[in-house]
């Protein structure tokens, strides 16, 4: 196994790294740095994209030729070509002090995001589901911080974390309705060193990844939510992970150069930077796009 540096943008927070399978290229965002970022596997060719608002998470558009951006207060349409990000519909505007941050599409084209308290204290974000049409659903609510959301590589289970909560939950989940139901505890976190449950994704093996923020740690899952291996990061402020490369064979993880509150942690020179793991003998399974 061997850890590397990608990308070394100093991403103020870096998230959300998704790949898209058709383009063969990774996208990642600066959360709080309002800037959404592509690149190769080996970090060629490196594009951004500024968005007006802070972004929590992207999904790819079924032609390819733009991206839904969960922005501070809504979701928006990025144009890869023109860099136009309108408002499809706004969230929560009744709520100043929330805005949306992680999210991930399932196996019907459907983009999940939830929201998150700004100053990470009370439990007054929501989980949504924007539909192909446009239209929009709350599934879930009372969490502190939404993050983590993945589905089973059957896509009838989802995967969500409030970061706060020292879990990550499991619910059924309805491929046909896109329904979740069930909720309960898949995994405990061992929160004693100020660690918390950050991005995930899942491998073809059915296992959970979790960047375990303020604690360094990349944790895999067994379907049955027992830790099968601990890898420690060269930085403690890991956000996300993604497998992608053309083999789905290298888990790509983000990870912020400044905490977004005082309470946090610093990190080494290597903070803020998107890194590669290779050598794990583990593949992960292709993401979907935004769409019908």
């Amino acid at each position: 196994m061997k850890i590397e540096i990608v990308v070394d943008v100093k991403t103020t927070l870096g998230e959300g790294p998704l790949w898209d399978v058709e383009q063969q290229r990774l996208y990642w965002i600066d959360a709080t740095g309002m800037r959404v970022f592509r690149a190769t596997a080996q970090g060629g060719e490196i594009r951004a994209w500024d968005v007006p608002a802070r972004v929590g998470s992207i999904a790819i558009r079924k032609d390819g030729k733009g991206a839904i951006c969960s922005l501070a207060k809504g979701f928006h349409a990025l144009d890869f070509e023109t860099g136009e990000c309108p408002l499809i519909a706004e969230i929560e505007p009744e709520r100043p002090a929330t805005w949306i941050n992680d999210g991930k599409v399932d196996r019907r084209g459907r983009f999940f995001a939830g929201t998150m308290d700004s100053q990470e204290d009370g439990p007054f974000g929501s989980l949504y589901r924007l539909d192909p049409d446009f239209s929009v659903h709350k599934v879930d609510q009372g969490i502190v911080v939404s993050n983590g959301p993945c589905w089973s590589p059957d896509g009838r289970t989802f995967y969500f974390a409030d970061s706060w909560a020292g879990e990550i939950w499991a619910y059924d989940y309805d491929p046909s309705s896109g329904v979740v139901s069930n909720r309960r505890t898949f995994a405990k976190l061992d929160t004693s060193t100020g660690g918390a449950a950050d991005g995930s994704t899942v491998d073809a093996e059915g296992c959970l990844w979790n960047a375990q923020v303020y604690d360094g740690k990349l944790i895999r899952y067994t379907p049955d939510g027992k830790v099968e291996r601990v890898i420690e990061m060269p930085v403690k402020k890991v956000t996300s992970v993604m497998f992608g490369g053309p083999n789905l064979d290298i888990l790509f993880v983000t990870s912020m150069a400044k905490p977004p509150l005082p309470r946090f942690p610093d990190d080494p020179v290597q903070r803020g930077s998107l890194f590669a793991i290779t050598g794990l003998g583990i593949k992960g399974v292709p993401e979907p796009r935004f769409g019908a």
